[in-house]
C-alpha cells in the first residue's frame, strides 16, 4: 500500500510552510497572505492531477496541441467547516477540429478512471467539466 507523509512547521502568525518533494510550499490565511489557503491547494491538486493525465492520454493519441490550461472555480457551502460542494473544470485548448473528439476522450478517462484526485473530489463535490476550443 502507497502512502504519504508530509511535515508542516509552525512559521509565524497562522502560516505553515511544508516541503513537499524538496519544494516548500507556505499555507496561510488571507489577513497576512503568507501564501496560498489550504482549500485552493485542493484544487490545484485537482488541475494539476487531470491536466498530466490529459497531456499524457493525447501523448499517447499522438494528438498534437497547444495553448492548454485548466480553469476550476470551486463553490463552497455556507456552513462553519466550509466544504466544496460543486467544482467546475473548465479545460482550454488549441486542437485541430478533427482532433476534438480525442480531446473529449482524454478528459473524460481523467475525470472518470484515472485522477485519484478527482475520485476523492466526487465523494463530497458536484464535478463539472467543460471544454472550450480556440
Amino acid at each position: 500500500m502507497n502512502s504519504h507523509l508530509i511535515q508542516s512547521q509552525y512559521s509565524t502568525g497562522m502560516a505553515f510552510t511544508t516541503t513537499l518533494n524538496g519544494h516548500p510550499i507556505t499555507t496561510d490565511t488571507a489577513e497576512t497572505n503568507l501564501g496560498p489557503r489550504p482549500k485552493a491547494l485542493m484544487l490545484l491538486a485537482l488541475s494539476g492531477c487531470s491536466g498530466i493525465d490529459v497531456v499524457g492520454i493525447l501523448n499517447k493519441m499522438r494528438v498534437q496541441f497547444a495553448d492548454f490550461s485548466i480553469d476550476v472555480q470551486g463553490d463552497l457551502t455556507d456552513e462553519e467547516a466550509a466544504v466544496y460542494h460543486t467544482v467546475k473544470m473548465i479545460y482550454r485548448i488549441k486542437v485541430a477540429p478533427e482532433d476534438q473528439p480525442k480531446v473529449e476522450k482524454a478528459v473524460n478517462f481523467s475525470q472518470e478512471k484515472y485522477c485519484g484526485v478527482a475520485a476523492m473530489f466526487r465523494k463530497f463535490a458536484q464535478l463539472e467539466k467543460e471544454i472550450i476550443y480556440s
